[in-house]
């Protein structure tokens, strides 16, 4: 596809591989943030062809692998990191298509200026969808629209895909994903997540929603619930779109935002209202989350232990602002091989 912003494109051939491949560097769209890559005048490097394993068969549309994501400027530069580390843990990289949800075009043009053998959609999300209904939470990050995207992904996707993989900006994967594309949801669950139960629910509502006796009920009438992030999901679209679960989702953020505030955590509390307790658990290995602390300060934490095949950075502390800051996490060390961006680029070309 043709890029809309030509004069962005800075293309030069910098290094050959053994196997041919030719790198090259592109610059991302230009954005106030401080925190997208373009800010500071870098760049990112164009991400190799990723061809399918001699295992791999010329499978049919079924069994191709659908994953979603979101498009956001200041989370860029995680969403690149997270693709290419997808792409390279995965045997059958063609059989895997993604879905990006955007609001602006100049993201998007971003992503495939960088990955152009990439078999990707954009999905325009107008973010005056959710905006009124979104109310205040404990950290800013968590109020942008593009944050709530997830729920409506039923709408986004076109009927043909029945099934995708949701996942946020600020993780790597470290196996093949097509693991946990195999997921079996069952006869009736929607999605498909790891469940936390040792994590103390309640801290998830406020006290006026544990002393509302109505409200409080919707959790009495299932098994136990128990805590899963948002940020990694299987989800049976047709099921969603058949159960009717955007508008459930809005309707619990309805009551937060004209009734009473029973939740601090952006769109997480109403996943949880709607599905805590009756998703299909995943094995923890597929979201080692957590990793950028909690949603005020963002201190470092430590891996949990066990096998890995996800590391998500959920939580304030992103891997490339510490990385940048020149204060890193031990466990930030481990995203830097997947970071694509090179601050001294373009300098490099201009020069």
């Amino acid at each position: 596809m043709a890029s809309s912003w030509p004069l962005l494109l800075v293309v030069v051939l910098v290094a050959t591989t053994t196997h041919g491949v030719a790198a090259s560097v592109v610059r991302p769209p230009v954005t106030p943030q401080h925190n997208n890559p373009a800010a500071g005048g870098g760049a990112f490097r164009e991400a190799p062809a990723f061809r399918n394993g001699d295992a791999c068969r010329s499978s049919p549309s079924s069994s191709r692998v659908h994953i979603a994501m979101t498009l956001d400027a200041n989370y860029l530069r995680g969403t690149v990191a997270a693709v290419f580390s997808i792409l390279q843990h995965t045997a059958c990289p063609e059989d895997v298509s993604f879905h990006f949800l955007a609001s602006r075009r100049l993201d998007a043009d971003a992503v495939r200026a960088t990955f152009p053998y990439l078999r990707s959609t954009v999905h325009r999300f107008d973010p005056s969808r959710v905006s009124a209904r979104i109310s205040r939470s404990v950290r800013s990050a968590l109020d942008q629209p593009l944050n709530y995207a997830r729920i409506y992904l039923a709408d986004a996707l076109p009927r043909a895909v029945r099934r995708v993989i949701y996942l946020d900006s600020d993780l790597v994967v470290v196996d093949d994903v097509r693991k946990l594309w195999a997921v079996d949801l069952g006869k009736d669950r929607v999605v498909a997540a790891p469940e936390y139960c040792h994590t103390n629910f309640t801290n998830y509502f406020t006290d006026a929603f544990w002393s509302d006796a109505n409200l409080s009920a919707t959790f009495r009438r299932r098994r136990r619930p128990c805590y899963f992030n948002t940020g990694v999901m299987v989800m049976d679209v047709a099921r969603w779109r058949e159960g009717g679960y955007s508008t459930r989702v809005e309707e619990w953020m309805a009551v937060q935002k004209e009734e009473k505030r029973i939740y601090s955590l952006g769109s997480l509390p109403p996943f949880l209202l709607v599905l805590a307790g009756e998703i299909m658990p995943v094995d923890h290995r597929w979201n080692q989350h957590g990793l950028g602390g909690d949603n005020v300060e963002g201190r470092c934490r430590s891996l949990h232990p066990g096998p890995i095949s996800l590391l998500h950075w959920s939580g304030k502390g992103k891997p490339w602002l510490r990385l940048d800051s020149r204060k890193p996490c031990a466990v930030d060390h481990l995203w830097a091989p997947y970071d694509l961006y090179k601050p001294d680029a373009a300098t490099a070309i201009e020069d």
